[in-house]
C-alpha cells in the first residue's frame, strides 16, 4: 500500500529496504524522493491519511513543516521522504544496506 501510494504520487527513486536481521524497529524501510518540498509534503499527507483509513491508526509524522525530510512511522514500515539534495546528503540507503550487495547502478 505504501509503495502504491508513493507511485501514484509520482515519487522518485523509491527503494524498499527489508530490515529483518538488521533492526527491530520495523520490518521495512521505504525511502523516496519528491521533486520539491510541496510534493514531499503532499505525498506525506496522502500516505498518512491512507494508513489511517486502512489500519485505523494515525502514523507518527516528523518534519512536515519544512518538508525537506519527512519521516512517517507506520509501525511495521518506516517511510523517509526527501527532497533529492537532502536525500543524497544523508544517504540512508547506504547506511541501512550493510550486508547487502550493491543495487545496480550504485556500485
Amino acid at each position: 500500500m505504501v509503495l502504491t501510494s508513493l507511485d501514484d504520487d509520482q515519487a522518485v527513486e523509491t527503494v524498499s529496504i527489508p530490515l529483518a536481521g538488521k533492526s527491530s524497529i520495523a520490518d521495512y524501510m521505504v525511502v523516496a524522493s519528491g521533486k520539491s518540498t510541496r510534493q514531499v509534503a503532499s505525498m506525506a499527507q496522502k500516505l498518512s491519511e491512507k494508513i489511517k483509513a486502512e489500519f485505523g491508526r494515525s502514523p507518527r509524522v516528523e518534519g512536515l513543516p519544512t518538508a525537506d525530510w519527512v519521516l512517517i512511522d507506520a509501525g511495521d514500515v518506516i517511510v523517509h521522504l526527501f527532497r533529492p539534495e537532502v536525500r543524497s546528503f544523508y544517504n540512508l540507503e547506504r547506511m541501512w544496506a550493510f550486508g547487502d550487495t550493491p543495487a545496480a547502478g550504485n556500485a
